[in-house]
């Protein structure tokens, strides 16, 4: 396995369902490229302890990573000190400091050997990033210097892509803009033709109820159709905008590839509701490949060891194929 090729892995939140369904995932699934997590020794033995879960560990030191000659019968993992008595506590911002470091060190990784594949475990964003930033596409847009990134919840079968992400609704429509949009749809469908070998079919969706407006002001006139006439001008498959409860319809949503949102849980409930843990969230428009399940850390199944890999596996497994 060559070490270019690995995907390398931030558990995220120490107090989390992250530790279970990875191990789950190397015991489960046979992956192409070497795997290289970034976690704490402890917790992981704590953890795997209190749910029954057995595979050996190999540390690595991180400044010399080509030394080593990887596979993944075994965890192979970059330590990084966090005390806890307990596997699993209440979240709280006492991980802040532990988590920062965990990626900090994955972006030295990443930059120093030119690493294309990143998967981040689920964070408690209001712990962690506290205001900072909307979100982890935010946080690690920022580090590398990125202007325009998106956020792509993936199927094979469809993705969606929220114009904003984690925005109360209110500000949704005074931060929606031409520029934002065609920027957006600019970097999903330049990751298609890169990395997925095809040209995307998009779908738009209107910001409001039947692309209709009682105000004066209608952002689906004003805003969206601009953006998508100037985007079909350039040859792009674009379309829209679209009423948004109809467009989830089988007969509607298998024309696209993608279906662009103005708002978060206007395109990511149906998704979910659809595919389940079957998605994953992709960071486009980074100079590597950045993914994380497509769900969040589940206190409520933390420890009891019925958590459902299926998402992490899908995101290794896209990184294997890409």
């Amino acid at each position: 396995m060559h070490f270019n090729n690995s995907i390398l892995i931030v558990a995220g939140e120490p107090n989390s369902i992250f530790i279970e369904i990875f191990i789950k995932s190397l015991n489960k699934t046979k992956f192409k490229n070497p795997l290289i997590l970034i976690a704490s020794y402890k917790l992981i033995k704590l953890q795997m302890k209190k749910l029954n879960l057995r595979k050996k560990i190999k540390i690595l030191n991180y400044n010399n990573l080509l030394k080593y000659k990887l596979n993944n019968k075994c965890v192979n993992l970059i330590d990084v000190n966090f005390n806890q008595i307990n596997g699993f506590e209440k979240i709280t911002n006492k991980s802040q400091k532990y988590i920062k470091e965990c990626f900090e060190i994955a972006f030295k990784i990443i930059k120093k050997n030119k690493l294309k594949k990143f998967v981040n475990g689920p964070i408690s964003k209001k712990n962690f990033l506290n205001k900072n930033f909307l979100g982890m596409t935010e946080y690690i847009s920022k580090e590398f210097k990125v202007v325009n990134s998106a956020m792509l919840i993936y199927n094979k079968e469809l993705a969606v892509c929220p114009i904003t992400t984690h925005l109360p609704l209110k500000s949704v429509a005074k931060t929606i803009n031409k520029k934002l949009i065609i920027d957006k749809i600019k970097v999903i469908n330049k990751f298609y033709k890169i990395k997925l070998y095809k040209k995307p079919k998009i779908g738009v969706l209107g910001l409001n109820p039947h692309c209709e407006s009682i105000d004066k002001f209608n952002e689906d006139e004003k805003i969206i159709k601009p953006a998508i006439k100037f985007l079909k001008n350039k040859k792009y498959d674009i379309s829209g905008p679209y009423p948004a409860d109809t467009i989830f319809m089988k007969k509607n949503r298998k024309k696209f590839d993608v279906i662009i949102g103005m708002y978060h849980d206007q395109v990511l409930t149906p998704l979910k509701s659809l595919y389940e843990y079957d998605a994953i969230n992709i960071t486009v428009g980074l100079p590597f490949i950045r993914i994380s399940p497509d769900h969040g850390p589940n206190e409520t199944m933390m420890g009891k060891n019925i958590s459902n890999p299926l998402s992490l596996i899908k995101a290794i497994k896209f990184l294997d194929k890409n």
